[in-house]
């Protein structure tokens, strides 16, 4: 384990809430997590920031074959962000990438309903929405759900992550009103090896967090 690290992801979100501290008191202020990895770091954020909580679910588009690879990514809302070296490199037909996008749009609904339960989304038109997740590696699923936030018209952009490679905090930097990166270690690796604990967050700890679950305690 690299020094540095994180104990975990609630110790994570307690830091970066630390730099997100001068949106506190923002009466438009909405937190987003990347479930579900980012939920525990969103959820502390949000409490300190004394803002609301919600997820913003990305699907990955994985490559036909090799899903571990990403060929780019949806959002809520429908918003499509593609990866041209990719599409281009391995010449992924446009039919193909149609049958992954509808399949993963399918998932992403699924996961909106089972997460938030009879709660609706949070009304993001006009809102300063802070984006969170655990760490970043393409930041493809962030880009998307950047994108998808601009077409719901948010007022202010914010992305923040507890660690991330420097090459993706500055790709990013140009699509955000601010992106706040606590770790841009090189090399970077994983996410994963900048935690100490980085158990795997169950959708039931999703739920409880967003208090659309049994245990929750917030929302």
């Amino acid at each position: 384990m690299r020094s540095g690290a994180f104990a975990d992801r609630a110790a994570a979100g307690r830091e970066l809430a630390a730099r997100l501290e001068p949106y506190a008191g923002d009466p438009r202020l909405v937190v987003l997590a990347l479930p579900r990895g980012g939920v525990p770091v969103g959820a502390e954020v949000a409490r300190a920031l004394d803002a609301p909580l919600d997820v913003f679910v990305v699907r990955k588009l994985g490559v036909p074959g090799r899903r571990e690879l990403a060929m780019g990514a949806i959002a809520s809302g429908g918003v499509r962000v593609l990866n041209p070296e990719v599409v281009g490199a391995l010449r992924i037909a446009p039919d193909r990438i149609e049958a992954v996008a509808a399949r993963e749009a399918r998932e992403l609904e699924r996961r909106e309903r089972e997460y938030r339960g009879a709660a609706g989304p949070l009304l993001i038109g006009g809102a300063t929405a802070v984006l969170v997740d655990d760490g970043l590696a393409t930041g493809s699923s962030m880009r998307a759900a950047v994108a998808a936030l601009r077409e719901r018209e948010a007022a202010r952009v914010v992305a923040a992550v507890p660690v991330a490679p420097p090459a993706t905090c500055r790709a990013l930097a140009a699509e955000v009103d601010e992106m706040v990166c606590l770790r841009t270690p090189e090399p970077f690796q994983a996410v994963g090896r900048w935690y100490r604990d980085f158990s795997e967050v169950s959708d039931d700890e999703v739920r409880a967090l967003l208090g659309t679950g049994p245990g929750s305690d917030l929302r």
